[in-house]
């Protein structure tokens, strides 16, 4: 296959392919092997093998591949350039008409730092295994900085462990104020904003003890707390806008398609398995486990793929019903919306995989929405054997302290906040039952809805009992 031939492809060419490419030594074949991401029609980064050499290829083609290999190949000349660790640059090249190609030394069984924190993400804020990795990240930012070199798109996944060592990759996001010279502190607190910014708000109090990993790698500047703290909000602010926007259209995370018979939204990584499922949703609900039937909404725990799901079917239950629904987003895309919000918030809940909502002539019918399983208990079994004594392990109490702080800094009320929609899982309180969650815009809307969630979950017990007392006393109020 000729390069430029790759951008008609779309996102899942048929591997293995070949293609010919040339550098200083004359034309060989790059056989490529496995695909890591994928643009469709304008870059395609992937594992191939060159000249009997395992590479990582980034291939860059359509009519912006000039643009695309010239600021990625000036991005790695940096990193390289001001002695910074990154993967080997062995050849590279820019065919007009055809499209670039930049290949890298392949890190075997190198791991991301994004990937190496989905597996603590869940610990108590900051617990050292959390602290390791965030140290890891900051030290190398503040290499970049220390000579002059910023990462644009700073995330985990840009900082790859291989061998002891950490790499920094993606040369299209490194840019430089003055290589070799420290960068202004605008600019350190601007990208610093958008590495906090990733975190979970509840890590906003250690911020200070984390700035000592960076500054130990570049203590040109001051770093005054009030002013990081506005650069991450602004830049937090922004990126769940983003994030709202793309869970509605077809990007890199989403597959979305909508037409007059059919909404349908599925996380990219997830495409394959979830299409079969949202095509039989309801034989796998009259087979599965039922929580819930008929009314409103029919939920059920549903094998497959060897994999255990939730999936929730929003009925329509007579005429009436439907001219109510028909006209409004459904509450299966509302608790898909809210479901995406709380993963990006850091807030724990099943991870939302896929949506479809039938249609008939773009007018809205049944709705379904498929999320992972949670195996741990609800709130109502799990503080069963305390309701005589308030005695709840303090884990459990500290992780309920966490998520309400959480609630309440994002100004998020839930709506239904009853026992049975709250999880005991991994060490958290994980939230279902999203129907009715809001994100208010400010404190005047958001008290009043606190006020009704937290009366809700205290509902749970009775008024005499020590639980709902010991309860009373430790959760927040707000005036």
């Amino acid at each position: 296959m000729r390069l430029s031939e790759l951008k008609n492809t779309g996102r899942s060419p048929a591997l293995p392919l070949s293609l010919e490419l040339a550098d200083a030594a004359g034309p060989a074949q790059l056989q490529l092997l496995s695909l890591l991401r994928v643009l469709p029609g304008q870059r395609y980064v992937g594992a191939a093998v060159w000249r009997g050499r395992a590479v990582l290829a980034k291939l860059l083609v359509g009519p912006k591949a000039a643009r695309h290999f010239q600021r990625e190949l000036a991005g790695v000349r940096l990193l390289a350039g001001q002695g910074l660790t990154t993967p080997v640059l062995l050849a590279d090249g820019l065919q007009e008409g055809e499209g670039g190609w930049l290949l890298f030394d392949f890190l075997e069984g190198a791991q991301s730092l994004g990937d190496a924190w989905g597996e603590v993400e869940h610990l108590p804020a900051l617990a050292d295994e959390q602290q390791v990795i965030l140290g890891e990240a900051l030290a190398a930012v503040g290499a970049m900085h220390a000579k002059g070199l910023w990462q644009e798109d700073l995330h985990l996944d840009n900082l790859l462990r291989h061998q002891g060592q950490l790499y920094l990759i993606d040369g299209a996001g490194v840019c430089a104020e003055e290589a070799g010279k420290p960068l202004s502190r605008q600019r350190v607190l601007q990208n610093l904003g958008v590495f906090f910014a990733q975190l979970p708000k509840h890590f906003q109090p250690y911020y200070e003890e984390l700035l000592v990993h960076y500054l130990l790698a570049n203590g040109e500047h001051a770093l005054p707390l009030e002013a990081l703290q506005k650069q991450v909000e602004k830049v937090r602010n922004w990126r769940l806008k983003d994030i709202l926007d793309k869970v509605g259209r077809d990007c890199t995370l989403f597959s979305v398609s909508r037409g007059a018979f059919a909404l349908r939204a599925i996380r990219r990584e997830e495409e394959p398995a979830m299409l079969p499922v949202l095509a039989e949703a309801d034989a796998l609900l009259d087979k599965g486990h039922l929580y819930k039937t008929g009314g409103a909404a029919s939920v059920g725990r549903v094998q497959a793929g060897g994999r255990t799901l939730v999936v929730k079917r929003y009925n329509i239950k007579n005429v009436l019903h439907w001219l109510k629904r028909f006209w409004r987003p459904s509450r299966a895309w509302h608790s898909w919306v809210e479901g995406n919000r709380l993963a990006f918030l850091g807030i724990a809940t099943p991870k939302p995989l896929a949506l479809l909502e039938r249609r008939f002539l773009w007018l809205r019918r049944q709705a379904y929405l498929v999320t992972e399983y949670l195996p741990g208990p609800d709130m109502l079994e799990r503080f069963a054997p305390y309701v005589a004594t308030g005695e709840v392990p303090e884990n459990e109490l500290v992780a309920l302290d966490q998520l309400f702080a959480d609630l309440i800094g994002q100004r998020i009320s839930h709506g239904d906040l009853k026992g049975h929609n709250l999880f005991w899982h991994e060490q958290q309180w994980a939230l279902i039952d999203l129907d009715a969650m809001c994100q208010h815009h400010t404190l005047h809307s958001f008290a009043p809805a606190y006020a009704r969630d937290r009366a809700r979950l205290l509902r749970n017990w009775p008024a005499e009992s020590a639980l709902h007392q010991m309860l009373d006393r430790r959760l927040p109020r707000l005036d």
